[in-house]
């Protein structure tokens, strides 16, 4: 019997600190959150690829897409994954310092183009932000959050582009019995049940995805 190829596929992770998670300290620089628990996944399942981690705590779209040249479309990535959208509300409440939803979509447009000129058969999972409401204030940015998240999920549906759907995600956690604080005691940043969260809803959305070699 001949013995299968082994996929050695290239997966990035493009974000903010939630990608991130403390990466720059972290000897195999994969961080302490949802990357590093995929990451296990595939040295279990699928050893010849890697996986690499670019988030940059603090980024909004607009430092994503000026960086994507470099940490995205340099690496020659096989699956692509964005989760950014955040920041790009918070600023606007601790800053006065917003992004409308037109920059927004912009941004993130001008990354998806860019995959689709020149990587077009590389899966792009892209990530829904969150905020979880452990107070009044983070409960508030919703107003501005949720353009953003309508915006992902139009271009989504327009490239033809997996969802890792993290308000679903949120809404079964409230079913099973999770709080707020349970998830992300800031609102923000995930505490480590919130990313094996994260990381379980990408394996399901990456299931979706025609597993092929290169």
């Amino acid at each position: 019997m001949t013995e299968q190829p082994r996929l050695a596929r290239t997966f990035v992770f493009l974000g903010d600190s939630v990608t991130d998670c403390g990466r720059q300290q972290d000897e195999a620089h994969l961080g302490f959150g949802y990357v590093r628990l995929i990451a296990e996944h595939f040295a279990a399942h699928e050893p010849a690829s890697r996986v690499l981690n670019r988030g940059v705590s603090g980024e909004r779209t607009k430092d994503l897409r000026a960086r994507f040249d470099t940490d995205c479309l340099d690496l020659d990535p096989d699956v692509i994954t964005i989760y950014i959208g955040v920041n790009d509300t918070w600023r606007r409440y601790d800053r006065n310092d917003p992004t409308s939803d037109a920059d927004f979509e912009a941004d993130y447009r001008y990354m998806l183009d860019q995959l689709s000129a020149t990587r077009p058969s590389a899966p792009v999972l892209m990530v829904v932000p969150f905020v979880a409401d452990v107070d009044q204030e983070k409960a508030r940015f919703h107003e501005d959050l949720d353009g953003k998240v309508a915006v992902i999920r139009a271009l989504a549906h327009e490239f033809q582009h997996p969802v890792v759907d993290l308000e679903a995600v949120l809404d079964q956690a409230w079913r099973d019995g999770h709080t707020p604080e349970t998830i992300a005691q800031d609102g923000i940043h995930p505490t480590m049940a919130g990313h094996r969260l994260i990381a379980d809803a990408w394996l399901k959305a990456f299931a979706t995805v025609e597993h092929t070699s290169r």
